[in-house]
């Protein structure tokens, strides 16, 4: 168990973050700008993340998400999906989206690719796109932004194949077979609550594939968005420990994006990973996507895995710039208060530090060989 012996002086000590997930690449995307990559680079002040607000609150890495939007899901003036009201409801259960073929989203994917190497290219050494463990191990090191490319969604790729080796050229080091919609790979999970994560079919005979194609490049299968079928295909087709990037635990939140005590159970077997994600109807037991949500709810989810699976088996993976977040972590600066929230209640340097980065380096250094 976690202890609960104050660990600190009163003021924050300074821990240097790698995230399982943002979203940032969507928000910049939505600019629809030529020039977005110096909003970012210079601090537009705008949804949770820039690279001056990133460096102040020591974040300094992360899975950095390409995901295609549907065509149906309309956005409001805030940025904020409609569908949030109906996650306030006590009960909902929202449509997937229909499938997007690989000739409608891989050109968008290009141009997110495109818009994130812009960042690096002028980011004056400050921005690295990692492509192996140790590459960003050593990135990290030096404190350079360090990224790892993820594709939240395999909708881009064709049944063939060919694009994933180009993507993989291009710097891709992590894959999730879906978002919350279908795919030719297999099923995503619809935004349910109460729900269990057992909602339809596993993967498909390209599914299979794809994950066997992931194994032979060494790059990353994230499970997060995937329904339980598909899981426990991964686990058994994939030799990798399996890893679910931005998810939290269903026993606290009986919501279809979290994940059972039996996945767990096989996560822990493989020496995988969980991110915590920061999006209140992931965390609240009411399953309510509302920012008025007490980011102890955080800790009490982080304190759950630590307890479950181990603490070299649990990190971040806050969904920052892709999902409302509570108000304290209304931008990456509140990370400061959920840091001290954890060392008051007896996280000790340790295992902050394990936490913060040192867990998904580990893992990015196992099997991006």
């Amino acid at each position: 168990m976690v202890t609960t012996t104050k660990c600190y002086n009163g003021s924050s000590m300074s821990y240097q973050i790698f995230d399982g997930h943002n979203d940032v690449l969507f928000r910049l995307f939505l600019k629809n700008k030529i020039n977005a990559h110096e909003d970012f680079l210079q601090g537009d002040n705008e949804g949770h993340l820039d690279l001056p607000r990133m460096e102040e609150a020591g974040f300094r890495g992360g899975f950095f998400a390409i995901y295609v939007p549907s065509p149906e899901v309309k956005v409001d003036s805030s940025d904020k999906p409609i569908r949030y009201d109906e996650m306030k409801k006590d009960k909902y259960s929202l449509p997937l989206p229909d499938l997007i073929g690989s000739d409608q989203a891989l050109p968008i994917v290009i141009r997110k690719i495109s818009l994130l190497s812009q960042i690096e290219k002028h980011s004056q050494g400050k921005v690295k796109i990692c492509l192996s463990g140790s590459d960003l191990e050593k990135s990290f090191q030096e404190r350079s932004l360090s990224v790892l490319m993820h594709i939240e969604g395999a909708e881009c790729i064709d049944d063939n194949f060919y694009n994933l080796e180009a993507l993989y050229r291009s710097g891709l080091r992590s894959l999730g077979p879906v978002w919350s919609r279908p795919t030719i790979f297999g099923e995503g999970v619809p935004f349910a609550f109460p729900h269990s994560p057992d909602t339809g079919k596993g993967l498909t005979n390209k599914g299979i594939e794809l994950i066997k194609h992931c194994n032979d490049l060494k790059i990353i299968v994230d499970n997060s968005h995937l329904n339980e079928k598909g899981f426990w295909d991964i686990a058994k087709y994939s030799h990798n420990p399996l890893v679910a990037t931005h998810s939290n635990a269903h026993q606290l939140c009986p919501h279809t994006r979290n994940l059972t005590n039996k996945q767990l159970d096989a996560i822990k077997e493989t020496k995988g990973m969980v991110g915590v994600n920061f999006a209140p109807a992931f965390l609240r037991s009411d399953g309510k996507m509302i920012a008025e949500t007490n980011i102890q709810i955080v800790v009490d989810h982080f304190k759950y895995f630590i307890d479950y699976l181990g603490e070299d088996c649990v990190g971040l993976g806050s969904d920052f710039d892709g999902a409302m977040m509570p108000q304290d972590l209304s931008s990456v600066l509140g990370m400061k208060k959920l840091i001290n929230l954890m060392m008051d209640q007896g996280f000790d340097d340790q295992l902050m530090n394990k936490l913060c980065h040192q867990n998904w380096i580990g893992l990015a250094k196992r099997i991006l060989s």
